[in-house]
């Protein structure tokens, strides 16, 4: 066999020499990635113009202009990749929503599925990078990264089926299998390495489901087990994320044994909790360990036949002309060869970049001084497909949730009721995912520290002072209907499950406790100016 550099790189990332055994689960990814983007972009449709839009919470456009002025303003087309650079309207964001929209229902129906992933790859980056304090989610990164990498692993061609002449190249499928093995081995490594004492005492699950973002009513069921359940949980999780994941690398049953581990763990995360599309990600991911072969069994009979001639049509003795060869004329055919040498290298370099970022990123978290070459990981830091994973490393001690008041006397106050964060103390939480409400998962996050440094809440008073429609369409209600406030406050609460007994005697599915004012109460004056008429004592939660 002929080793040469040459050989090896066609090896990897041409798809003559794919994996041509995974074209069912190549299939169902794709369709599942398509999905996925579908998601996010139903999602933003309802709030993008209230979080980055001309009157939102934070301005995409002022965001621009502020890169656009700073020392990296040379290069800002890299540092911030948006094409809301060509407009930054209510209209240019609805329009980025809607066309990443179709570009994802075209790629589940297989429709182009590579100029499909381009488009939804393009329109959701140039969100998440103009997006600011509403992008900085590790689940982006995941969705970006595997949005990228399925770019070279996709078939070509219009409508190309199971794709069997053009199997997936085999960096590309090896790359999307990185980055399911790094989100779980990454988030082990950053529980023990971040020396968080209720990883190590095996209590960290103890009221993980009522202290995380968007807790579900199934959540409430699994905090009232015995600490014994919630104990074999931590053990579970560390033995999975640092120990399980490593079955990858074990031949063919094992593999298909860790598909259905792996499969039930996430579908039990994602019925106790709200992570957006992070573990809907993670599961189609599992799709990789299996192939084609044990696929075939679950196929219904009367299908069977017509997928097993799709994937039969490439006969390794007789090489194949693709459709898209046959009747080109003499030029095409002499520059046809160059196009697919060019397309193999531009693969190869690409690829093999991501992993090198990729792999020193994990490197660094084991050791974070082992001298290596940094420029190119940093060059991909704000494309988002190159990054760093570690879910839960701390894990929180208790539940706040901030609400906006508004008052037009300075006595009475009214709250402004959200859509998914907890409130109202009857309500039972709900289950939203792959549903991704940025906002009211932003002020979860706000709520563990100081409004100095979460500007989305005395940005989102000011709003409400104006009675923005925008903003106010982030809430379920408006209070204030026949007009805005004089006065807008925000109040943090601390808020617990309820017990067995009392929600058996009340209904109640949570308690709270008042700890005070949060953020400065701000009053709108005759003149329009905007004066601070109270401000919050500067003790966060956490101390």
């Amino acid at each position: 066999m002929d080793w040469t550099p040459r050989s090896a790189i066609r090896s990897l990332f041409a798809a003559e020499r794919g994996a041509s055994d995974r074209l069912i689960p190549r299939w169902l990814l794709l369709r599942a990635l398509g999905l996925i983007y579908f998601s996010a972009f139903y999602s933003l449709i309802f709030q993008i113009r209230g979080l980055i839009g001309p009157q939102g919470i934070l301005p995409a456009g002022e965001y621009l202009q502020a890169v656009a002025r700073s020392s990296m303003a040379h290069a800002r087309f890299w540092y911030a990749p948006s094409i809301l650079w060509i407009s930054s309207s209510s209209a240019m964001l609805m329009a980025l929503c809607w066309l990443g929209l179709i570009a994802s229902l075209l790629l589940v129906v297989n429709l182009w599925p590579r100029a499909m992933l381009l488009i939804s790859f393009v329109c959701f980056l140039s969100f998440i990078s103009a997006a600011q304090d509403f992008s900085s989610y590790q689940s982006d990164g995941m969705l970006l990264e595997a949005g990228f990498i399925a770019l070279f692993f996709a078939p070509p061609g219009l409508r190309p089926g199971l794709g069997s002449a053009h199997p997936p190249s085999r960096a590309s499928l090896f790359l999307l299998q990185w980055e399911w093995f790094r989100i779980y081995f990454e988030s082990g490594i950053v529980k023990l390495a971040s020396g968080e004492p209720q990883w190590r005492n095996f209590t960290a699950m103890d009221e993980y489901y009522q202290n995380g973002p968007l807790p579900t009513w199934i959540g409430w069921y699994l905090q009232h087990l015995p600490h014994w359940f919630h104990a074999a949980s931590v053990a579970a999780t560390l033995a999975m994320e640092l120990g399980l994941v490593w079955m990858i690398l074990l031949p063919r049953r094992f593999r298909i044994v860790l598909f259905f581990i792996v499969t039930s763990w996430e579908i039990g995360v994602i019925s106790s909790a709200n992570y957006c599309f992070l573990n809907y990600l993670v599961l189609s991911f599992g799709i990789l360990l299996l192939d084609d072969r044990f696929l075939l069994k679950l196929v219904p009979r009367r299908w069977t036949a017509r997928m097993e001639s799709q994937l039969g049509q490439k006969d390794p003795a007789k090489p194949s002309v693709p459709a898209e060869e046959k009747g080109v004329g003499l030029g095409q055919a002499l520059l046809r060869p160059h196009f697919k040498a060019l397309k193999v290298a531009f693969a190869a370099v690409m690829l093999t970049w991501v992993f090198y970022a990729t792999s020193v990123e994990l490197l660094w978290l084991l050791v974070p001084r082992f001298p290596l070459p940094s420029t190119p990981v940093m060059l991909l830091e704000p494309s988002r497909i190159a990054n760093q994973y570690g879910l839960f490393a701390v894990m929180t001690r208790g539940r706040y949730e901030i609400e906006f008041q508004g008052s037009s006397d300075g006595q009475n106050w009214r709250a402004y009721r959200f859509r998914y964060k907890p409130q109202e103390l009857n309500e039972p939480p709900g289950i939203y995912a792959p549903y991704h409400p940025r906002f009211d998962w932003n002020l979860w996050f706000a709520s563990l520290g100081s409004w100095r440094n979460n500007s989305i809440v005395p940005n989102t008073e000011v709003r409400l002072l104006s009675g923005d429609r925008d903003v106010l369409s982030l809430f379920a209600g408006n209070p204030f209907p026949n007009a805005p406030p004089r006065q807008v406050r925000a109040v943090r609460w601390q808020y617990w499950f309820t017990t067995t007994a009392e929600k058996r005697s009340t209904g109640n599915w949570w308690r709270r406790q008042l700890l005070g004012l949060y953020a400065p109460t701000i009053e709108l004056q005759q003149d329009g100016r905007i004066n601070v008429i109270e401000m919050p004592e500067t003790v966060s939660p956490e101390q």
